[in-house]
């Protein structure tokens, strides 16, 4: 199913200002996708020059929230919705909240990069990094594309991976406390790729979180604090 289906009226001004307000969260996602994947290479390749234009690219993203949420307030405010144009006001003010956090968690993933290539201690090719970073970058991608064509199977892709990167990040993080206490010269460096993978899992969770507002917007059901058993049932209710 395509969001331009998703609803018409007969104002026309009215389906521009609902087709704006999903163009421009499109515009963020895109904008947050670049750098996502642009910090986490900076950190791999020790790319201090990307990872500067990750930091200023925050400012853009910042932007588009606050010019979404007002476009957002004004459909509220004039068009009074309801049903289905009101589920759709509404998760796009919640998913430019967590676009934006995916921004700021992209920047210190990004300072992180600029902090240890100025001590002399960017790693070239860190595995969890690149692992990690991977699963969240494709998790954020097929977020935003379950959005655009309100796909449930693919929201649900997204929550179910959400629980690898979960586990894969606690992995992660006891491998390399292990690491820091065989050899504490490492700890410097270490806790910079500790702090990113942080970042990354938390960029996994606000994608997860994008995910359920597409359950929400198609099934009118708020999936957000049920587990993954429930959220399975939501999408593809047993028979009874």
């Amino acid at each position: 199913m395509d969001i331009t289906s998703h609803t018409h009226h007969i104002s026309q001004q009215y389906n521009i200002e609902l087709e704006a307000i999903r163009t421009h969260l499109s515009e963020m996602g895109g904008m947050a996708q670049r750098q996502v994947n642009d910090a986490i290479q900076a950190l791999i390749d020790a790319d201090i020059e990307r990872a500067e234009q990750v930091v200023r690219a925050d400012i853009g993203v910042n932007n588009m929230e606050v010019t979404i949420d007002e476009e957002c307030v004004r459909i509220l405010a004039r068009r009074q919705p309801a049903a289905s144009d009101l589920r759709l006001v509404i998760a796009v003010t919640k998913a430019i909240t967590d676009l934006e956090r995916i921004g700021d968690e992209a920047s210190k993933i990004a300072r992180q990069a600029i902090a240890m290539h100025k001590d002399g201690l960017a790693p070239r090719g860190y595995i969890e990094v690149r692992h990690i970073g991977g699963h969240v970058s494709r998790m954020l991608q097929d977020a935003l594309d379950s959005f655009a064509r309100l796909d449930l199977d693919m929201a649900l892709t997204v929550v179910q991976t959400d629980r690898v990167v979960d586990m894969e990040y606690s992995t992660a993080m006891r491998e390399l406390v292990t690491f820091m206490i065989e050899d504490p010269r490492s700890i410097t460096r270490v806790l910079n790729i500790m702090w990113s993978l942080r970042a990354l899992e938390r960029i996994g969770d606000h994608a997860r979180n994008l995910a359920q507002y597409v359950i929400y917007l198609v099934n009118g059901e708020d999936v957000r604090h049920a587990n993954l058993e429930a959220i399975e049932e939501n999408v593809h209710p047993r028979d009874e």
